[in-house]
């Protein structure tokens, strides 16, 4: 562990020495990597399929960090803006911890929206729709910034959104001089961002994804095709995760 203020409470997502793998230091795109035994973490036996635990310590862990932000709790209603590789795994979680609070998806992509449903979605909806409820809680993981104005108008007194992305684009900044203070931000409403996950959140999530048996919707590609998915991602023509793996891939 480090010796920073934030690491010293746990909080080691927030160091200003954060490394990344794939990002500030080599890995991801590898058949092996060398990293800190304290940040390794053994994978459950009940996730015996590698290919299938794949996606759990990306979007599977960063989802479970933006929903446990929420403060969510049972009976609450949950909206969630976006549904790729995260967040057809937030459902699944929420299906299973919150089983009598409503959850509600929100994508302009019909065939998120159909697997959404599949995976027990109580609502469906495009970006501009209104939710049958005021949201109790709500999570962006869209790279457009309409999304999270739609979101806070949905959003109920007292509720709050938690935006899961490292950054927004800036194709539709402009959409924010929409922002009315009423409207979206008054009566106590909440905005969180989410910052990489801690070991906490690793430990936490595998436990659960284990116990729960939680089943990711994924496409498998070869090392080599690595430009083949990434640009598959950057379309949004496929729903659940994609994974790179060096088995054989059919």
């Amino acid at each position: 562990g480090g010796i920073c203020k934030f690491c010293l409470k746990g909080e080691e997502n927030l160091c200003g020495q954060f490394k990344g793998t794939g990002c500030h230091v080599n890995g991801g795109y590898a058949e092996y990597i060398i990293i800190s035994e304290d940040y390794a973490h053994r994978i459950p036996d009940e996730l015996k399929d590698l290919n299938f635990a794949a996606p759990l310590m990306c979007s599977g862990v960063i989802g479970y960090r933006s929903l446990k932000l929420t403060e969510m709790n049972d009976g609450k209603t949950l909206g969630l803006y976006g549904f790729g590789s995260a967040h057809h795994l937030v459902i699944q979680m929420a299906n299973y911890k919150f089983p009598n609070s409503k959850k509600f998806v929100i994508s302009r992509n019909p065939s998120e929206r159909l697997l959404a449903k599949k995976l027990g979605a109580d609502w469906v909806g495009d970006i501009e729709d209104r939710t049958p409820e005021k949201l109790d809680c709500a999570i962006d993981t869209t790279p457009a910034w309409k999304p999270a104005l739609y979101a806070l108008e949905n959003l109920e007194k007292g509720g709050r959104l938690v935006i899961n992305l490292i950054r927004k684009e800036e194709t539709d900044k402009e959409f924010l001089l929409k922002l009315n203070y009423p409207e979206h931000l008054w009566l106590e409403k909440e905005i969180k961002t989410v910052a990489n996950v801690t070991r906490k959140d690793g430990e936490e999530f595998l436990a659960l994804a284990a116990k729960m048996q939680i089943k990711p919707k994924i496409q498998a590609f070869k090392l080599e095709e690595a430009n083949r998915a990434l640009v598959e991602l950057k379309s949004g023509k496929s729903t659940g995760s994609k994974i790179l793996s060096t088995e054989t891939v059919n």
